[in-house]
């Protein structure tokens, strides 16, 4: 933006933080963006967790020995970023950070909005569709079935499973766009703790060059 505005890098550097801010405030909320999928025709928007990895010094976290933003997932230091996606993956929403060491069902239940929005929009004919990462909100989020211990799916799990996991692997398709077209996605050296306003940013961005938001 400040190429094309002709604004020299020190100066966009200046307000960087500004910047960040100024593009975060214009990111719909949840509300507005599951309004907007109901509008459109959605059957089922994604709910998917990715973590934006950061070079951020190590903080202790509440158990000893453990990092505050150490995430097993990525083997990293990061974020833990929830993204709402459209059934095509197109980003809709994403939530403020969590540190990385929580997984996706902890950092879900500490955005407290969220799933009364989600359990307010779903129906027998609207849906959430998540992975196996929020098996314990599968009554609000449509998870595949998970294999016994010493057990065996049935025929009807594990073909509901197969069409379940075929839908909502479309929409992982979000993160992934998120991350390869903005670099600042893939490793952040600021604050982690900004990481949020970040992903947000970069949903406005998009939308706006795609001239798309549904």
């Amino acid at each position: 933006m400040a190429t094309d505005n002709a604004i020299s890098r020190s100066t966009a550097y200046d307000y960087l933080h500004e910047g960040i801010v100024v593009l975060a405030a214009h990111a719909p909320n949840l509300e507005s963006a599951l309004l907007a999928a109901k509008m459109a025709g959605y059957s089922h928007v994604n709910i998917d967790g990715t973590v934006i990895e950061t070079d951020r010094c190590r903080t202790p976290g509440p158990t000893v020995g453990v990092d505050l933003w150490w995430s097993a997932k990525c083997d990293n230091h990061g974020g833990n970023i929830q993204v709402i996606t459209a059934p095509d993956g197109w980003p809709l929403w994403t939530s403020d950070v969590r540190p990385g060491r929580e997984h996706d069902t902890t950092a879900l239940r500490e955005h407290v909005e969220v799933l009364p929005l989600l359990a307010a929009w779903t129906s027998e004919d609207l849906r959430a569709l998540g992975d196996l990462g929020y098996e314990g909100e599968a009554d609000t989020i449509t998870v595949a079935f998970k294999k016994p211990k010493g057990g065996q799916l049935t025929d009807t799990e594990r073909t509901f499973n197969k069409a379940h996991n075929g839908v909502r692997a479309i929409g992982e398709r979000g993160n992934s766009l998120l991350k390869t077209t903005f670099k600042a996605l893939r490793n952040i050296s600021l604050c982690p703790w900004k990481i949020g306003k970040i992903a947000a940013a970069a949903v406005v961005l998009l939308h706006i060059e795609h001239d798309r938001t549904t």
